[in-house]
């Protein structure tokens, strides 16, 4: 949303905005009360409202209104959107451009506000404003809008924007009379004015070129032309204004006393009554559904809720992926009464089509491009899944509708697009709209005007509605403004003669895919097989399973299964265009069966039809055939003299006789999305199905009709030996793994690789296969070739790609995989963690977050800044105030809705049994996920921890935020997370980096966190702990078992666990046993996150060595070597940026890397980084053992003086820095020291992991062992 109080503009103009306010609020309240009550909510609503919907108007549908009107439009702004989405991306384009065209217009509506202009219509990047005036008052009046223009001219000639191009104007000016029309559908009403002073404006902004204002030939007509200096435009009658006289301040004000205007008003106390133009549908509890299915919806505002249930203003624009759909009547305005007619038959035609499928009208045009409907699908709390589908439909039938209405007046075009788009308030203060801003909101409309009575849609929605080609024909491509390059489009044709008989089943899997996680399934098809071979016992097979499941990939190995066993299988795959049309399915089975879909022409479907049907149907009956199987039989007289329910009745009993016949007892049939069977065929196949012995396998998903039919079925005693159901569990994790390598054609998978994926993917193969989709199509994945037995040049990037490796997962053993084998890393410098979802998965989960209500989403969406684990002590810090008394009513309603989870006790994560190395602990000591009730939570308890239900939840959530929201509240939260950045009480609380956050004090200065209670401190920490472990234990969740044998599975288990990587022995627990394990994850993870997502290397730097150090504490080498390999990537970035980096935090980089190479057993590679560290201290690298023993000695005493000099008070600023690089100095030499003392054993400079063959020696060793921990050091 723009920044609205950051406004340039006149002085003088200044002084009027608070009289306009002021005014406005008087005419709109009439009693000091109100004011005081509702002066502020109805200046909300009025703001979505031109002054022009009075008393006057919004009961009146057509009236004459006369003023002057002027369209101000941004020249070349689809190739200004190109350049953002290029520069950009998708996403951040779309935001950055929504910011840059809010901030526009902002300050262009602040002037002409000022002036009195008012806001008729918004569309995109153009604005209709209209000046009321008197026929006596129209010369002074032009003369002041003329005056408007030439400083708006003057402030946009040359305004720069981000991607280096300028937002440039044009400006056209008409004055005279126009009638003013409102229309209505069924739900929403709708407002517009015509005539020709609408159609000089248009001409006029047609004409301007960039920063110029036209006029057009009526307003020179009216003008005060000795106040303009302008020029002729060859072969127009229309002028350009070069110059003019400027208006005094006080003519101006005479103008605007005489100005007829009437102010915003509303009706507030009849539901029936409200108006608005913009329509936002809040949910309501279950019982009020049907009544507020009835009322008028109101504005974006929800004034149809409580005031409380309301969703704030600032939070409603979001970027979010949505499907435009642009409708164009072409015909004339002339004859008004007519005009108005046609309007509104198409708004309610329009509704009729759309709101089942949730769209939404946005707005009605006049102005621009003819007559031009936008409607949107998947704006918030409306987001279906399959989305492109419904809109393509929506589209045809309106085509098809529209073309009726508009028979004899104009052409009808309908365009497709779907793609990110900005959803929300676009305007000024006081006076917005609701709108949809992005690329495919241009393209859509450039489509529109392109290809004329079609129905066109682009690429995206072509790809994502799933529909076979047949459905689309690809049109030649046309150049369009605005675009440099040709845009692939389709005509949308419907049903055609191949879609008229259904997809096939495949029965043929690929050669190198195998079915994974179904040996249950599997096995029941294969005992039905038996039983029909010796007894002759036919089942109904029906698999239940959610959208992307691997339904499909099921059937279709069952089908082969069928196949390889000598049975016929028919096979066919039903879309969810099928059910809504008649008897879609039967058709399909039908023409399966029959070989229909192998005739090309109409003679050899009839000759198929007469040759099947022979002595089963009266020849009479053929005819009622022709519509269903595109033949042309004669029409009988008998069937000629039938009225329409005879001939719907003769059908049926047409349909049942040929079902029953022709279907082959010997075959298997083989339905996939069974529940989209349409309602007619179902009438006719369940009688069949229940009655006939049929080997049929289906498979269903939850919540439609035909799965509840099959349900009640299988509750029949009658019919449940018949039917066996069976519910498609979600894979476990060790089969998601395996699959994972099946997709990528790999032995071997990162660890990191594997849980992000298992943990997003919720054991859906559908969303693993995107997610892998996704990041190979992106470049972030690296193949190569792995010698098991290659040896490495001792180097820290060797380190990082050998730990690594060590702690992959792997399909097979090293010796099944040979010498060599494929293995898959992440590209460096990817972070996995921040990739966004794929557009196919965003779709479905944001249709179960639109599931919720809108103030629940919104709620939501807070907590997603967080994290996936977040504490309701952050989540309060970062709300807004108006919502914060709700927090903990809606977290509960959210609980109960399975969106989120509360963190109360221990449960052990699924297919995980690591053998615990750490000492018992108390119950009470252990953490985990628990669905209960928070009524059962412990009042001792003060404090709460949850999570979200799925990961895909919080990362769709998440990317719905504007950037500028986004960075606000990631930076509140690093404020919050900065008090608690430490080591808890037993440890010292202390920095993990000894005195680093007065090293760096520069870097460090702390985000102000005035809302927090000190009293909270205690609880807060505790709530942090618990989220932390929470977290640890989450990393963990990634089954050990991929291998089928049990000796596999165990030597899996036990190949990789972090806290063991390079561990020895522990004599001293106590570091593990603190709550500095919990603070790393949920203070200190988090807080690079949230620096790094503000563009604040310095601060990520910082916490990045603080993160490693910690790790270091909890002797967690893994993830301190994965950090330090973070925090290399980004100290690159910073120098290639010529970032000065702290010589202290780049002496403490090298420290820290020396002392995981010490700790992992790679002693020379810790020497080198040990050494670097000391150079950049400014300690020289002793030249000998004695030397480093005699140096340590010496430090360890200065320090001991130091610090007993220092016991009475607290250092100075100085003397604190002086310290930190004291400190850090003796811990390189101690660390040194150590090995040294190590070069004569026999521990060797090997790498040495668990399992390993230096383990048992190494863990014998006496040098490394005495030194584990760092606080031996």
């Amino acid at each position: 949303m723009a920044q609205w109080g950051r406004i340039s503009s006149p002085s003088w103009a200044r002084k009027m905005i608070p009289r306009y306010r002021r005014h406005h609020r008087e005419q709109t309240a009439s009693s000091s009360w109100e004011r005081k009550r509702c002066s502020s909510e109805l200046d909300r609503a009025a703001a979505f409202l031109p002054s022009l919907i009075s008393s006057d108007y919004v009961r009146t549908s057509f009236q004459s209104v006369q003023g002057v009107l002027l369209f101000v439009d941004l020249s070349d702004f689809t190739s200004l959107t190109e350049d953002y989405i290029c520069k950009s991306g998708s996403q951040r384009g779309t935001d950055e451009l929504a910011e840059d065209l809010n901030h526009c217009l902002c300050d262009i509506l602040e002037d002409m506000l000022t002036l009195g202009g008012d806001v008729l219509k918004f569309a995109g990047d153009s604005v209709l404003l209209l000046w009321r005036a008197r026929h006596n008052e129209m010369a002074r009046t032009i003369s002041l809008v003329v005056h408007c223009s030439l400083q708006i001219q003057k402030k946009y000639r040359r305004r720069n924007v981000l991607t280096g191009p300028k937002f440039q104007l044009k400006i056209g000016i008409s004055a005279g009379s126009m009638h003013y029309l409102r229309f209505e559908g069924e739900r929403q009403k709708y407002f517009c004015v015509v005539g020709k002073a609408v159609d000089d404006v248009c001409e006029a902004e047609k004409l301007a070129k960039a920063g110029e204002i036209v006029l057009s030939a009526s307003c020179w007509e009216h003008c005060e032309k000795h106040r303009l200096r302008t020029s002729h435009i060859a072969g127009e009658a229309a002028v350009k204004v070069t110059a003019m006289n400027r208006m005094s301040w006080s003519e101006c004000q005479d103008v605007l006393d005489n100005y007829p205007q009437k102010q915003k008003w509303f009706f507030m106390e009849n539901k029936r009554q409200k108006w608005c133009i913009q329509k936002w549908r809040f949910r309501e509890s279950e019982q009020n559904k049907e009544n507020a299915s009835r009322d008028d919806n109101v504005g974006k505002l929800g004034q149809g809720a409580p005031l409380e249930d309301r969703v704030p203003q600032d939070f409603l624009s979001e970027l979010r992926p949505v499907t435009i759909l642009f409708l164009h009547l072409n015909f004339d305005t002339k004859s008004i009464g007519s005009f108005h007619s046609v309007l509104n038959e198409v708004s309610s035609v329009m509704e009729e089509i759309i709101y089942p499928h949730k769209g939404e009208v946005n707005k009605v045009f006049l102005f621009d491009k003819g007559c031009t409907f936008l409607c949107v699908f998947g704006l918030p709390g409306a987001k279906l899944p399959n989305e492109s589908i419904h809109a393509l439909q929506s589209a045809l039938q309106i085509f098809n509708s529209c073309s009726e209405i508009t028979a004899n007046t104009g052409a009808v075009s309908v365009a497709v697009t779907s793609g990110m788009a900005f959803c929300g308030l676009i305007g000024h203060p006081l006076r917005h709209e609701y709108s949809v801003i992005g690329q495919k909101v241009n393209l859509a409309a450039r489509m529109m005007m392109s290809y004329s009575g079609l129905v066109t849609c682009d690429t995206t929605t072509y790809a994502s509605s799933g529909l076979p080609s047949c459905y689309f024909k690809e049109l030649p491509e046309r150049e369009m403004k605005g675009f440099k390059h040709p845009v692939t489009v389709y005509e949308y044709v419907g049903i055609t003669i191949k879609s008229v008989f259904g997809m096939a089943l495949p029965t043929k899997m690929p050669d190198n895919a195998s079915l994974l996680g179904r040996k249950k399934e599997i096995d029941l098809f294969v005992n039905c097989l038996e039983a029909s071979n010796r007894f002759g016992q036919r089942h109904i097979l029906a698999f239940e399973g959610t959208r992307g499941s691997g339904k499909s990939q099921l059937l279709n190995h069952l089908a082969q299964l069928g196949q390889s066993a000598g049975y016929r299988v028919f096979g066919m795959e039903l879309l969810e265009i099928n059910v809504r049309q008649f008897y879609s399915a039967i058709r399909i089975l039908m023409a399966r069966v029959m070989g229909l879909h192998e005739c090309e022409s109409c003679s050899a479907r009839e000759h198929v039809l007469q040759t099947n049907l022979n002595g089963i149907i009266e020849e009479s009956n053929y005819c009622l055939l022709n519509g269903l199987f595109l033949v042309k039989f004669p029409v009988s007289d008998k069937v000629r003299q039938m009225h329409e329910m005879q001939r719907k009745e003769e059908l049926h009993s047409t349909w049942a006789k040929v079902l029953e016949k022709t279907i082959d007892r010997n075959a298997i049939f083989v339905i996939d999305n069974a529940h989209f069977i349409d309602p007619a065929s179902w009438s006719i196949m369940a009688p069949l199905l229940w009655n006939t012995s049929v080997f049929m396998v289906v498979s269903l998903c939850p919540g439609f009709a035909r799965t509840e039919s099959f349900h009640k079925a299988t509750a029949n005693n009658l019919m449940s030996h018949k039917i066996i159901y069976f519910h498609l569990e979600k894979l476990k994790p060790s089969a998601m793994v395996q699959k994972l390598c099946q997709e990528l054609g790999v032995v071997s998978v990162p660890r990191s690789l594997a849980r992000l994926l298992v943990q997003r993917s919720l054991g859906i193969p559908y969303y693993l296969e995107e997610l892998v989709r996704f990041l190979r199509c992106n470049d972030m994945l690296l193949f190569h070739t792995k010698q098991w037995g290659e040896k490495a040049e001792d180097s820290w990037e060797n380190l990082n790609t050998l730990a690594v490796l060590e702690s992959s997962l792997t399909t097979s053993s090293r010796s099944s995989a040979g010498s060599a084998a494929m293995i898959c890393t992440v590209r460096p410098g990817v972070n996995l963690d921040s990739t966004v979802l794929p557009s196919n998965l965003k779709e479905i989960v944001l249709a179960q977050l639109d599931e919720v209500k809108p103030l629940e989403q919104t709620l939501l969406k807070f907590a997603a800044i967080i994290g996936p684990v977040f504490t309701t002590q952050l989540l309060l810090y970062i709300l807004p105030s108006r919502m914060r008394h709700k927090m903990n009513t809606l977290l509960d309603s959210l609980v109960r809705d399975n969106m989120l989870k509360r963190i109360e006790s221990t449960e052990e994560p699924e297919d995980v049994q690591y053998p615990s190395k750490e000492p018992a602990t108390p119950p009470q000591a252990k953490i985990g996920v628990e669905t209960s009730p928070p009524s059962k939570q412990s009042e001792e308890c003060p404090f709460g921890v949850l999570m979200f239900h799925k990961p895909l939840l919080q990362e769709a959530a998440y990317e719905l935020w504007v950037q500028k929201q986004r960075v606000t509240l990631h930076f509140k939260c690093a404020a919050f997370l900065e008090r608690y950045a430490h080591k808890c009480q037993s440890c010292g609380q202390g920095d993990f980096i000894a005195f680093h956050r007065v090293a760096v004090s520069s870097t460090q200065e702390k985000g102000s966190c005035k809302d927090l209670d000190d009293g909270d401190d205690s609880h807060t920490w505790k709530a942090l702990v618990l989220a932390g472990k929470h977290l640890r234990k989450q990393r963990a969740c990634i089954s050990a078992g991929v291998t089928d044998t049990q000796e596999e599975q165990q030597q899996q288990q036990k190949a990789f666990v972090e806290e063991d990587f390079g561990a020895t022995d522990r004599r001293d627990n106590s570091a593990c046993s603190c709550d500095c394990k919990g603070i790393v994850e949920s203070v200190l993870v988090p807080l690079v996150h949230h620096y790094t997502t503000l563009g604040n290397a310095a601060k990520a730097f910082y916490y990045l060595l603080e993160t490693a150090a910690a790790y270091l504490h909890v002797s967690n080498y893994y993830m301190a070597l994965k950090k330090l390999n973070e925090a290399d990537v980004l100290r690159k970035s910073r120098k290639d940026k010529a970032n000065v980096i702290s010589r202290f935090e780049d002496a403490t980089f090298f420290s820290l890397k020396g002392e995981v190479c010490c700790a992992v057993g790679r002693m020379e590679l810790a020497k080198k980084m040990i050494t670097k560290a000391l150079s950049l201290l400014g300690r020289p690298f002793p030249r000998n053992r004695a030397e480093d023993f005699v140096r340590s000695q010496v430090e360890k005493l200065q320090r001991a003086a130091h610090v007993a000099g220092r016991a009475s008070s607290l250092p100075q600023e100085a003397q604190k820095k002086k310290l930190a690089w004291l400190l850090r100095q003796s811990r390189c030499l101690s660390l040194l020291e150590h090995l040294f003392r190590l070069e004569n054993t026999s521990v060797g400079w090997s790498l040495v992991l668990p399992g390993s063959a230096h383990e048992g020696q190494h863990r014998h060793g006496s040098g490394l062992l005495s030194l584990s921990s760092p606080q031996q050091l």
